[in-house]
């Protein structure tokens, strides 16, 4: 960025004359973060990361791999190894959110277009939806073993067949469903610090958990005598797909990760706090299967979801402090991972009809729509299909975004342009859409599809190599579209005449 002998005296951003943002393109919620709100730091985003590990699903996802016949060492290593390879895109997409304090929907307008990033915001939304239905559900299953077994025995707890579950467990899932929404209500800042309180709190519920299983199983004996049972072919035929789904577990934050860091005080602090992914994910896997395994020294029998394993433990305090625990977990994980997008990119969507609490409550309702119930009935459906599956719309959208930030504009982003929607500003492109993006994206996607329709049953039968694409969609789908947009862009030309604006003026008020 050009700098000056003679730089100019921070003024609020209302006050630049070269910076009069479109009324169409912005709020207070899509404005460039101010640096009194720039206050997270290392630790704090760690503790982010703290909150969003600690849960049901990355509880249960090495558990998974071990029972597809992995060794504990090979599932662990499988979780970290998707986890190291995720760092990468999060540290550089969370970048420009702390360099201009812009969160993703606006950093989608650079390389889709003004009007364009509508596209990739709102497809990051919609699985942001149906993540809040299923952790919803979770968090109501935590409040059903609650229930005295006479409602549990009850007419009510039997399902029914138009809405896919029973009425009572229903009600459970609404009765959390509605326990999160006063923490929405308060925004970021209420975000911010659930996450830092509660991150000390599930460390030592899981560290209790653990201490537990390794008392009452007399050691972690039996874990450490899980050997594979899967044959060399086998094991890399398992790996990769199960790679892909440990990303796309988390490709969801690689993507919006701006909406955070663009609250973060540095780039150091934004960096080392990143780092907390791949530790704590590595830390709560072992727990998870740790745990798994000792249920079999305990009782008899494998219990690999959490939530019954404390339904099993017994005692009534020992039942409520495991549903806050999890409870805890879940709205940790549910809240900073599937509401922020979502809410966000409805803002982008319509500054003027949409603030950030009316996008976060409309998100909640849409994760009623997804029925997760449904998402949930088996662990297949929902790591190869629903992991898998919606990673090829994720990979795609990260490899644009990120070859148009480095490889096209040199991270020099133009702050004005991003808010405005004349004809001449850098991101207009054609009536505000980017078509190469737009091809890019579409490219990086079709050749999933095949792969995804056999896997739901919609054809019978395809070709291998469409197995194999899509076993690793993410990775396929984010290099194809990336390096196929870095290539058209760059024969187009570089977009020349960018007049950057020194962030830290846009950010003074």
């Amino acid at each position: 960025m050009s700098s000056s002998s003679s730089h100019p005296q921070p003024q609020p951003t209302h006050q630049l004359n070269n910076f009069e943002p479109d009324p169409t393109l912005t709020n207070d919620d899509l404005n460039p973060t101010p640096p009194y709100r720039r206050t997270f730091s290392g630790l704090e985003m760690a503790s982010l990361w703290v909150g969003l590990v600690v849960g049901v699903p990355a509880y249960y996802l090495a558990g998974s791999l071990v029972d597809l016949g992995m060794s504990w060492w090979q599932g662990i290593a499988t979780v970290v190894a998707a986890n190291i390879i995720l760092l990468i895109p999060l540290i550089l997409t969370g970048h420009p959110g702390t360099k201009y304090g812009i969160p993703f929907p606006v950093l989608a307008r650079s390389s889709f277009g003004i009007r364009g990033a509508h596209i990739p915001t709102l497809l990051r939304a919609l699985i942001g939806c149906g993540w809040y239905g299923i952790e919803s559900w979770i968090g109501g299953e935590a409040i059903f073993i609650l229930l005295p077994k006479i409602v549990k025995n009850s007419s009510l707890a039997k399902p029914l067949s138009w809405l896919g579950t029973s009425p009572i467990e229903f009600a459970c899932f609404l009765t959390f469903w509605f326990a999160q929404l006063g923490i929405v209500w308060k925004g970021i800042d209420g975000i911010r610090d659930l996450e830092k309180y509660s991150a000390p709190i599930l460390i030592f519920l899981t560290s209790c958990l653990l201490i537990w299983s390794y008392v009452k199983a007399g050691g972690f004996g039996h874990m450490l005598s899980l050997s594979s049972t899967l044959s060399n072919s086998q094991f890399w035929a398992l790996f990769f797909p199960s790679l892909t789904a440990n990303i796309s577990f988390w490709a969801t934050l690689a993507l919006n990760i701006p909406d955070f860091t663009r609250f973060a005080k540095t780039q150091t602090d934004q960096i080392t706090g990143q780092v907390g992914l791949p530790v704590f994910m590595g830390l709560f896997t072992f727990v998870g299967l740790a745990v798994t395994s000792s249920t079999e020294v305990i009782f008899g029998t494998v219990i690999s979801n959490p939530i019954t394993l404390l339904g099993q433990i017994g005692g009534v305090w020992t039942k409520i402090v495991a549903i806050v625990g999890i409870s805890l977990a879940t709205i940790t994980t549910n809240i900073a991972a599937n509401v922020v997008a979502p809410a966000n990119a409805l803002v982008n969507l319509s500054p003027s009809k949409f603030t950030f609490r009316r996008g976060a409550i409309l998100t909640a309702l849409l994760g009623i729509a997804f029925q997760p119930w449904r998402l949930l009935q088996s662990s297949e459906s929902f790591v190869y299909t629903w992991l898998v599956g919606y990673s090829a719309l994720l990979g795609p959208i990260g490899g644009i975004i990120l070859a148009d930030y480095y490889l096209i504009q040199e991270a020099e982003l133009s702050v004005k342009d991003l808010y405005s929607l004349s004809p001449g500003g850098a991101y207009y492109y054609f009536g505000g859409y980017n078509l190469v993006a737009m091809g890019a994206l579409l490219i990086g996607i079709l050749p999933v599809i095949p792969g995804f329709m056999h896997k739901v049953g919609i054809l019978s039968s395809v070709p291998d190599i469409f197995n194999v694409i899509y076993n690793n969609a993410w990775f396929i789908s984010f290099f194809l579209a990336g390096i196929l947009y870095w290539i058209i862009s760059s024969l187009k030309g570089k977009r020349n005449n960018q007049q950057t604006i020194d962030p830290l003026l846009l950010n003074t008020s």
